[in-house]
Protein backbone atom coordinates (compact mmCIF):
# COMPACT_ATOMS: atom_id res chain seq x y z
CA UNK A 1 0.00 0.00 0.00
CA UNK A 2 3.07 2.28 0.25
CA UNK A 3 5.15 3.23 -2.79
CA UNK A 4 8.39 5.20 -2.64
CA UNK A 5 8.38 7.84 -5.38
CA UNK A 6 11.80 9.38 -4.63
CA UNK A 7 14.70 7.45 -3.15
CA UNK A 8 17.53 9.17 -1.25
CA UNK A 9 20.86 9.25 -3.10
CA UNK A 10 24.43 8.60 -1.95
CA UNK A 11 26.82 11.55 -1.72
CA UNK A 12 30.56 12.03 -1.37
CA UNK A 13 31.41 15.28 0.40
CA UNK A 14 34.09 17.08 2.45
CA UNK A 15 34.04 17.20 6.25
CA UNK A 16 31.56 19.78 7.54
CA UNK A 17 29.58 20.02 4.30
CA UNK A 18 25.80 20.49 4.78
CA UNK A 19 23.20 18.90 2.51
CA UNK A 20 19.78 17.22 2.61
CA UNK A 21 18.76 13.61 2.09
CA UNK A 22 15.27 13.35 0.52
CA UNK A 23 12.68 10.58 0.53
CA UNK A 24 9.15 10.74 -0.88
CA UNK A 25 6.38 8.13 -0.76
CA UNK A 26 2.67 7.71 -1.49
CA UNK A 27 0.07 5.67 0.38
CA UNK A 28 -3.64 5.25 1.01
CA UNK A 29 -3.42 7.05 4.36
CA UNK A 30 -1.17 9.72 5.81
CA UNK A 31 2.43 8.56 6.11
CA UNK A 32 5.02 8.79 8.86
CA UNK A 33 8.80 8.95 8.24
CA UNK A 34 11.71 7.89 10.44
CA UNK A 35 15.39 8.07 9.43
CA UNK A 36 18.09 5.64 10.58
CA UNK A 37 21.89 5.71 10.28
CA UNK A 38 24.53 3.00 10.49
CA UNK A 39 28.20 3.42 11.38
CA UNK A 40 30.64 0.54 11.90
CA UNK A 41 27.82 -2.03 11.87
CA UNK A 42 25.80 -0.19 14.54
CA UNK A 43 22.38 0.91 13.30
CA UNK A 44 20.41 3.48 15.28
CA UNK A 45 17.27 5.57 14.96
CA UNK A 46 17.97 9.29 14.52
CA UNK A 47 16.05 11.22 17.20
CA UNK A 48 13.63 13.78 15.77
CA UNK A 49 14.30 12.74 12.14
CA UNK A 50 10.65 12.24 11.27
CA UNK A 51 10.28 14.34 8.12
CA UNK A 52 10.70 13.62 4.43
CA UNK A 53 13.92 15.66 4.31
CA UNK A 54 16.90 14.94 6.57
CA UNK A 55 19.41 17.80 6.97
CA UNK A 56 22.93 16.42 7.41
CA UNK A 57 26.24 18.07 8.25
CA UNK A 58 28.91 15.57 7.21
CA UNK A 59 31.09 14.41 10.10
CA UNK A 60 31.85 10.77 9.34
CA UNK A 61 31.20 8.19 6.66
CA UNK A 62 28.01 6.26 7.38
CA UNK A 63 24.85 4.80 5.85
CA UNK A 64 21.29 6.09 5.97
CA UNK A 65 17.83 4.69 5.30
CA UNK A 66 14.27 5.95 5.87
CA UNK A 67 11.32 3.93 7.16
CA UNK A 68 7.85 4.94 5.98
CA UNK A 69 4.70 3.58 7.64
CA UNK A 70 0.95 4.27 7.35
CA UNK A 71 -1.94 4.17 9.79
CA UNK A 72 -2.51 0.47 9.06
CA UNK A 73 0.98 -0.37 10.39
CA UNK A 74 2.28 -1.15 6.92
CA UNK A 75 5.96 -0.16 6.63
CA UNK A 76 8.61 0.02 3.95
CA UNK A 77 12.28 1.05 3.96
CA UNK A 78 14.06 3.19 1.39
CA UNK A 79 17.32 2.13 -0.21
CA UNK A 80 20.40 2.35 2.00
CA UNK A 81 22.56 5.25 0.84
CA UNK A 82 26.15 6.07 1.71
CA UNK A 83 27.36 9.44 2.91
CA UNK A 84 31.10 9.32 2.28
CA UNK A 85 33.10 12.00 4.10
CA UNK A 86 36.57 13.07 2.97
CA UNK A 87 39.23 14.67 5.16
CA UNK A 88 40.31 17.21 2.55
CA UNK A 89 43.25 19.57 2.69
CA UNK A 90 42.24 23.23 2.51
CA UNK A 91 43.02 23.75 -1.16
CA UNK A 92 41.04 20.63 -2.10
CA UNK A 93 37.80 21.69 -0.45
CA UNK A 94 35.25 23.01 -2.99
CA UNK A 95 34.22 26.66 -2.63
CA UNK A 96 30.89 27.60 -1.08
CA UNK A 97 29.39 27.87 -4.55
CA UNK A 98 30.12 24.18 -5.21
CA UNK A 99 27.05 22.60 -6.82
CA UNK A 100 28.07 18.97 -6.36
CA UNK A 101 30.07 18.42 -9.55
CA UNK A 102 32.81 15.76 -9.27
CA UNK A 103 36.05 16.85 -7.60
CA UNK A 104 38.99 14.43 -7.67
CA UNK A 105 40.50 13.90 -4.19
CA UNK A 106 42.70 10.87 -4.93
CA UNK A 107 44.66 10.25 -8.14
CA UNK A 108 46.17 6.91 -9.22
CA UNK A 109 49.96 6.55 -9.11
CA UNK A 110 52.49 5.25 -11.65
CA UNK A 111 53.55 1.64 -11.07
CA UNK A 112 55.92 -1.03 -12.35
CA UNK A 113 54.53 -4.53 -11.97
CA UNK A 114 56.05 -7.92 -12.78
CA UNK A 115 54.10 -10.10 -15.23
CA UNK A 116 51.59 -12.29 -13.39
CA UNK A 117 51.48 -10.07 -10.32
CA UNK A 118 48.33 -8.10 -9.33
CA UNK A 119 47.79 -4.50 -10.35
CA UNK A 120 45.71 -2.15 -8.23
CA UNK A 121 44.94 1.46 -9.11
CA UNK A 122 42.80 3.72 -6.96
CA UNK A 123 41.04 7.04 -7.29
CA UNK A 124 38.30 8.89 -5.43
CA UNK A 125 36.08 11.88 -6.08
CA UNK A 126 33.59 13.98 -4.19
CA UNK A 127 30.19 14.75 -5.68
CA UNK A 128 26.47 15.20 -4.99
CA UNK A 129 25.16 12.71 -5.94
CA UNK A 130 28.13 10.40 -5.41
CA UNK A 131 30.04 10.02 -8.70
CA UNK A 132 30.17 6.87 -10.79
CA UNK A 133 33.54 5.74 -12.15
CA UNK A 134 34.89 4.50 -15.47
CA UNK A 135 38.51 3.51 -16.12
CA UNK A 136 40.34 3.84 -19.45
CA UNK A 137 43.61 2.43 -20.81
CA UNK A 138 45.29 4.20 -23.74
CA UNK A 139 42.04 6.06 -24.33
CA UNK A 140 39.98 2.87 -24.57
CA UNK A 141 37.10 2.21 -22.17
CA UNK A 142 37.62 -0.79 -19.86
CA UNK A 143 34.19 -2.47 -19.73
CA UNK A 144 34.45 -4.12 -16.31
CA UNK A 145 36.36 -1.40 -14.47
CA UNK A 146 33.63 0.82 -13.02
CA UNK A 147 34.74 1.25 -9.41
CA UNK A 148 37.14 3.51 -7.54
CA UNK A 149 39.61 0.66 -7.45
CA UNK A 150 40.88 -0.94 -10.66
CA UNK A 151 42.02 -4.49 -9.96
CA UNK A 152 43.78 -6.91 -12.31
CA UNK A 153 44.61 -10.18 -10.55
CA UNK A 154 47.21 -11.52 -12.96
CA UNK A 155 48.81 -8.89 -15.18
CA UNK A 156 50.01 -9.43 -18.74
CA UNK A 157 52.41 -7.37 -20.83
CA UNK A 158 49.38 -6.13 -22.79
CA UNK A 159 48.07 -4.51 -19.59
CA UNK A 160 50.85 -1.91 -19.87
CA UNK A 161 49.72 1.55 -20.90
CA UNK A 162 48.39 4.89 -19.75
CA UNK A 163 45.50 4.69 -17.31
CA UNK A 164 43.04 7.30 -16.10
CA UNK A 165 39.55 7.35 -14.62
CA UNK A 166 36.49 9.50 -15.23
CA UNK A 167 34.26 10.41 -12.28
CA UNK A 168 30.82 11.65 -13.33
CA UNK A 169 27.40 12.53 -11.96
CA UNK A 170 24.40 14.59 -13.05
CA UNK A 171 26.41 17.83 -12.70
CA UNK A 172 29.29 16.86 -14.98
CA UNK A 173 32.49 14.84 -15.08
CA UNK A 174 36.10 15.14 -13.99
CA UNK A 175 39.18 13.12 -14.97
CA UNK A 176 42.05 11.90 -12.83
CA UNK A 177 45.66 12.40 -13.79
CA UNK A 178 46.91 9.97 -16.44
CA UNK A 179 49.53 7.51 -15.15
CA UNK A 180 51.83 5.11 -16.96
CA UNK A 181 51.75 1.45 -15.90
CA UNK A 182 54.67 -0.77 -16.90
CA UNK A 183 54.20 -4.54 -16.89
CA UNK A 184 57.44 -6.47 -17.40
CA UNK A 185 59.36 -9.62 -16.52
CA UNK A 186 62.03 -10.14 -13.89
CA UNK A 187 65.03 -7.96 -14.75
CA UNK A 188 67.68 -9.77 -12.64
CA UNK A 189 70.11 -12.01 -14.58
CA UNK A 190 69.32 -15.72 -14.08
CA UNK A 191 72.36 -16.37 -11.85
CA UNK A 192 71.61 -13.43 -9.55
CA UNK A 193 67.94 -14.31 -9.50
CA UNK A 194 68.73 -17.89 -8.42
CA UNK A 195 71.08 -16.63 -5.71
CA UNK A 196 68.41 -14.23 -4.44
CA UNK A 197 65.82 -17.01 -4.33
CA UNK A 198 68.14 -19.22 -2.25
CA UNK A 199 68.67 -16.38 0.22
CA UNK A 200 65.09 -15.21 0.52
CA UNK A 201 62.79 -18.20 0.05
CA UNK A 202 63.94 -20.25 3.08
CA UNK A 203 63.15 -17.25 5.29
CA UNK A 204 60.00 -16.06 3.55
CA UNK A 205 56.54 -16.48 5.03
CA UNK A 206 53.78 -15.54 2.62
CA UNK A 207 51.14 -13.18 3.97
CA UNK A 208 47.97 -13.47 1.92
CA UNK A 209 44.58 -12.10 2.95
CA UNK A 210 41.26 -13.10 1.40
CA UNK A 211 38.48 -10.58 1.99
CA UNK A 212 34.90 -11.49 1.06
CA UNK A 213 32.14 -8.89 1.30
CA UNK A 214 28.58 -10.08 0.69
CA UNK A 215 26.17 -7.25 -0.11
CA UNK A 216 23.17 -8.97 -1.65
CA UNK A 217 20.95 -11.50 0.07
CA UNK A 218 17.87 -13.28 -1.20
CA UNK A 219 15.68 -12.49 1.81
CA UNK A 220 17.26 -9.32 3.20
CA UNK A 221 17.67 -5.75 1.91
CA UNK A 222 20.93 -5.11 0.08
CA UNK A 223 23.79 -4.00 2.31
CA UNK A 224 26.45 -1.36 1.60
CA UNK A 225 28.81 -1.58 4.58
CA UNK A 226 30.69 -4.69 3.30
CA UNK A 227 31.93 -2.71 0.27
CA UNK A 228 33.41 -0.06 2.53
CA UNK A 229 34.79 -2.62 4.97
CA UNK A 230 36.55 -4.65 2.29
CA UNK A 231 38.02 -1.49 0.73
CA UNK A 232 39.33 -0.08 4.01
CA UNK A 233 40.60 -3.43 5.31
CA UNK A 234 42.43 -4.13 2.04
CA UNK A 235 44.29 -0.81 2.30
CA UNK A 236 45.27 -1.55 5.90
CA UNK A 237 46.43 -5.11 5.19
CA UNK A 238 48.46 -4.01 2.17
CA UNK A 239 50.27 -1.51 4.37
CA UNK A 240 51.11 -4.42 6.67
CA UNK A 241 52.68 -6.35 3.79
CA UNK A 242 49.81 -8.66 2.85
CA UNK A 243 48.92 -9.66 -0.67
CA UNK A 244 45.16 -9.00 -0.67
CA UNK A 245 42.47 -10.69 -2.74
CA UNK A 246 39.10 -8.90 -2.42
CA UNK A 247 35.84 -10.47 -3.57
CA UNK A 248 32.31 -9.06 -3.50
CA UNK A 249 29.14 -11.19 -3.57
Amino acid sequence: AIAITEQPVSVSVPMGYSFTLRCRAEGRTSLQYQWFCQHQSVCRQIPGATKQDLPVTAQQTQLYTCRINDLYKNAIFSDWVKVEVHQCVARGVPPRLWQGEPVIVLNPTEQRVEVGKPLQLQCAAMGVPAPSYQWYRNGNLLENQKKKKLWITHTKVSDSGTYLCCASNSHGEHWTNAVDIHIGRETLPPAEHLQLCRLVFPLATGKIALLVGNNRYQHHPNLMAPVTDVFELSLLLEQLGFQVVSLLD
